[in-house]
């Protein structure tokens, strides 16, 4: 896909997105819903699933790892790693979020360049629409410059694939998403929306990490990303390969040319194999591999740009500079 058309899709689709809702506030006037109400539905879901949907389902995956004879130590000591990586994530977001999250959105939101949006019905589904939409962008570039590869690699390096593997982050995580969110605080979305329906995508996610679910309807494989889909993102087969980036929806892949359905047999984990269950190992990997390979390098511009190339590139033999 040329990118003067890639250029063309996303510029349209974040006029609709963010244009939509602004233009339906400004023409109706929109019921705004009980704050406590919104509160209590994004709460249900993103927080509360955790008790009704991941941990009963998680405890089902092993059941069947049992009857499949695949329970073993390994298998074991990675669902370990991956929570044990998930609070080191938290850890970070949490200091994060004191020193630097709150002011960049009390920041944005004084100073929007659109009108502030009130909370009903309308903005709180293109929020999760637009929350999507960037995270396709945001997935996508973590996965196409050497530093976004460097702590995403973390998540794709379990040899397994079950609701754990949804908890495996790594350390720079909680950063690339203030490129994307902070900009849409200043297209004048409500923060407290946006981070709820950031959320709220990441949770869709966690659902995604399985192999019990085979294949939904054609209808639904086509519009939502599925366990299928992200089963192929989560693929180090070459052809799976920078595919399936979407959120909920993975009708963002089909139209940006990213999308790979799921055909040949799904082999996890990642082109260099990490062969570790060490929680501190599997948390850094990714760094450790991107300074050796910074070390690796000669000179300075080149040293700049394995952090902002593609995760294989290595300069020409004759470039020192």
């Amino acid at each position: 896909m040329s990118r003067i058309r890639l250029l063309s899709y996303r510029i349209v689709i974040l006029i609709v997105v963010v244009g939509f809702p602004h233009w339906a506030n400004a023409n109706f006037m929109l019921e705004v819903p009980d704050d406590q109400l919104v509160e209590s539905l994004f709460y249900m879901f993103n927080d509360l699933s955790l008790v009704y949907i991941i941990i009963p389902f998680f405890a089902i995956e092993l059941i069947r790892y049992v009857v499949l004879k695949r329970l073993n130590k390994d298998l074991v000591l990675d669902s370990i790693a991956n929570v044990i990586t998930f609070f080191f994530f938290i850890a970070i977001e949490y200091i994060l979020g004191i020193l630097l999250v709150t002011k960049l959105y009390t920041y944005a939101s004084y100073y929007s360049l659109l009108p502030g949006l009130p909370i009903n019905w309308v903005t709180i589904v293109s929020c999760i629409v637009l929350a999507d939409f960037l995270y396709y962008w945001e997935h996508r570039l973590m996965h196409r410059i050497g530093v976004g590869w460097a702590t995403h690699t973390v998540h794709h390096s379990s040899p397994h694939f079950n609701m754990s593997v949804a908890y495996r982050f790594g350390p720079l995580d909680s950063v690339f998403p203030l490129f994307f969110s902070v900009p849409a605080v200043l297209l004048g979305f409500n923060p407290f929306l946006l981070l709820a329906s950031e959320i709220f995508v990441q949770v869709f996610q966690t659902l995604l990490h399985t192999e019990i679910i085979g294949k939904f309807p054609r209808p639904i494989e086509y519009i939502f990303n599925t366990p299928s889909h992200h089963r192929v993102h989560h693929g180090s087969n070459r052809q799976y390969w920078d595919k399936n980036y979407g959120g909920i929806f993975i009708i963002w892949d089909r139209i940006l040319g990213t999308f790979e359905p799921e055909k040949e047999t799904v082999v996890y984990g990642i082109s260099e194999p990490l062969q570790s269950v060490n929680p501190l190992k599997v948390f850094f990997h990714g760094l450790t591999r991107l300074a050796s390979k910074m070390g690796k390098v000669q000179g300075v511009r080149n040293k700049l740009l394995v952090l902002v190339k593609p995760p294989d590139w290595m300069p020409k033999m004759n470039e020192k500079s």
